[in-house]
């Protein structure tokens, strides 16, 4: 156990001591907060008011199109030729032409830009041309558009899971959010740091420092020491990842006064309601319509609701578990692919049957467990050790059975036992085996070699 320990701590400190994982790990936070807080800041230089000038031949919407705070109308007079001239004197954004026409037949409108017009400017003036014609014929037909917004319902459906700890709020799209974003951070890490432990076999082999490191201690022995030693490097990345993208966003945010981006939320809140003509303050709430200010309210209230209902203890225990368990999985399958080939080219032959079920299991997370996260694809999946870190991972804040949990748990640990054991009597062989093609025959009867 002495010399595992002694190969974990080589593997870890020569790894955190590279100038590679150095900067990687100063520079990915760096990057993060320049992602969050750059849309802020374009967002801020972009906020400017924009002028439409309005040639209403038809009367109908004299004094009817209000400004708003990002869109100002300025009235004009006389003929279309007369209107364009005045407007290429000005920066104004458009020119909005209303021909003479009536509230049954409403066409022919048209906008002039000395540029072109941007999609939401355009689609702003039609929901609010749109929204006045409406209200003139509900008013010609004894009707006003405040009595028919009363008469329209609104139906917000709360959904309640019936747990045996009581009722609890459900929201499945944060559900969904937090099983994924666990799952996907599973993926990369069992790739990223897997594909390392390869590449790290293959230059201790070719290099020949293997040689000498075997002559002191077992191809398990060394084996396992740099599948763990690894991970610890990938740990320490992640948490490092973790803690200094905090104070880099919060530095940088502080430093340019600029809040990070809206949250998804947010921005689909503000794009909508930008989209129907309304006002949107800075962050995306709305200031004009009170309805659609309350359901905005309604909804962050139950994205916090249903965030504090999530059993983040049981989410982040068993992220860690997965997160582990499927890394020293696939690690050890990765070390076996380093220890039978000479060089990266030869190890795309292998590396295809060790990424399939991780692909494939990524895929039908989103595509089929997430639609039934307790059906017989999900549960299968999430009970089969290849597939299982993902799979489960994306099914855990939905709410599993603990039985289901355990089985999952216990056959992974089972797999890594299986794999670490496949895996060593591959590497025993194929860490000192130079010059050789090697192919799914061979490595088969290196399995029952006695070395």
């Amino acid at each position: 156990m002495s010399k595992v320990w002694l190969i974990i701590q080589r593997e870890y400190l020569s790894r955190v001591r590279k100038k590679s994982f150095i900067i990687m790990t100063l520079l990915t936070p760096l990057l993060l907060a320049t992602f969050m807080v750059l849309p802020g800041l374009l967002i801020s230089m972009s906020d400017e008011t924009e002028t439409v000038m309005v040639l209403d031949k038809s009367g109908l919407f004299e004094g009817k199109l209000q400004n708003k705070k990002d869109l100002n109308f300025i009235p004009l007079a006389g003929t279309l030729d007369q209107a364009k001239t005045v407007y290429q004197e000005t920066d104004n954004t458009a020119l909005l032409y209303i021909p003479e026409m009536s509230l049954s037949n409403p066409e022919g409108f048209v906008v002039y830009g000395k540029k072109n017009i941007s999609i939401q400017t355009q689609v702003r003036l039609e929901n609010m041309l749109e929204k006045e014609i409406e209200s003139q014929r509900y008013l010609a037909s004894g009707l006003d558009r405040e009595t028919l917004d009363k008469i329209k319902a609104n139906v917000d459906l709360t959904a309640i899971n019936l747990s045996d700890q009581g009722e609890k709020d459900n929201n499945a799209i944060i559900t969904s959010i937090a099983g994924v974003v666990g799952a996907v951070v599973i993926y990369f890490f069992i790739f990223l740091y897997g594909v390392q432990i390869m590449r790290g076999v293959i230059e201790e082999k070719t290099s020949r420092i293997v040689e000498v490191m075997i002559s002191s201690v077992k191809p398990f022995q060394l084996m396992m020491g740099k599948i763990i030693g690894i991970a610890a490097v990938g740990l320490t990345q992640f948490l490092l990842w973790i803690v200094l993208s905090f104070v880099a966003v919060t530095g940088v945010s502080a430093a340019f006064g600029i809040d990070a981006a809206p949250s998804p939320a947010a921005q689909y809140a503000a794009g909508q309601v930008a989209a129907q003509g309304e006002d949107v303050e800075e962050g995306g709430a709305t200031v004009d319509n009170p309805a659609e200010k309350d359901e905005f309210a309604s909804t962050i209230r139950d994205v916090k609701q249903s965030l504090a209902n999530l059993n983040v203890g049981l989410i982040f225990v068993c992220f860690l578990f997965y997160f582990l368990g499927g890394y020293l999985l696939y690690g050890s399958l990765f070390g076996a692919i380093g220890a039978a080939v000479d060089n990266e080219t030869d190890t795309q032959q292998f590396m295809m049957p060790i990424t399939i079920p991780l692909v494939i299991s990524f895929i039908m997370s989103y595509s089929v467990v997430l639609k039934n996260p307790d059906g017989p694809v999900a549960f299968w999946m999430s009970i089969i050790p290849l597939t299982s870190p993902i799979v489960m991972m994306v099914r855990v804040p939905f709410g599993v059975p603990a039985w289901e949990l355990l089985l999952s748990m216990g056959l992974l640990v089972a797999g890594f036992i299986f794999t670490t054991w496949i895996a060593s009597r591959i590497y025993r062989v194929g860490i000192l085996m130079y010059g050789k093609k090697v192919n799914y025959k061979e490595l088969s009867k290196w399995l029952f070699y006695r070395v």
